[in-house]
Order: structure tokens, then sequence, then C-alpha cells
């Protein structure tokens, strides 16, 4: 089992696919650095040499922001939203959608489960 930025991939999976397991790196990028490191993108993951997984592991320290420091950077890039006070933070703030999705139905994912609110029941008419 290859371990790279801390992450264990897949032995059975080809390379382009197990290097997605890592946070911040999706098929294109994986495509790049499998190019880059002369490694076949159809090669799967536990037919790697040690050399080859070595060269794949100093591609992605140099060049790619991955995992915790990729996280961290976001966290804070929202933070500054929040804290500048911007359309977006606000939206980050309050726990809505933030790039310009409606309302009034869906965005279950960002406003959680629905809160049900109630009608007034008229009063019963006397006679």
């Amino acid at each position: 089992m290859a371990r790279i930025a801390g992450v264990d991939l897949p032995k059975n999976k080809r390379g382009e696919i197990g290097l997605t397991y890592i946070y911040g790196i999706g098929r294109p990028t994986a495509n790049k650095i499998l190019a880059e490191a002369g490694v076949d993108k159809n090669k799967k993951v536990g037919e790697w040499t040690d050399e080859e997984a070595a060269a794949i592991r100093a591609i992605i320290a140099d060049k790619y922001k991955v995992e915790g420091a990729l996280r961290g950077e976001i966290q804070l890039n929202i933070k500054r939203l929040m804290d500048i006070a911007c359309y977006r933070g606000l939206r980050h703030r309050k726990g809505l959608p933030v790039r310009g999705q409606r309302t009034r139905t869906n965005a279950r994912t960002r406003k959680g489960k629905r809160k049900t609110v109630a009608n007034k029941k008229k009063a019963a008419a006397k006679k």
C-alpha cells in the first residue's frame, strides 16, 4: 500500500484514480503528476515500484498544496471573508448558500433539516 501525503492509497485502483484519494488532487492533477513522474496512469497503485512512488511523493510535496495545508488555507479564506463582513462572508456566517443558489426551495445541504413552522389555527366561529 502506497502512503503519500499521509493518505493510504488503495492498491487495487489505477494510479489515476488512486491519487484522487488525496484531498486537493482530482483527475486532471493526478494525470499531470503521473505524466511528470513517468508512471503509466493505467498501472495499479500496488504495482508501483518504490522509485515511482518516491517520484510521485516528491512532485506532490514540491508543487501542490494538499491535505491539511490546503484545508487550513481554505478555512482561513472563509474566516477572512467572515471577518471583513462581505456578502459571501455573511452567507457563510448564516449557513446559507454562498454562490447565488436559490433558497426558497432546495438548499437543504446548507440550511439543514427542515424546521416546520405551523400555521395558527383559526378561532372556531361561535354561534
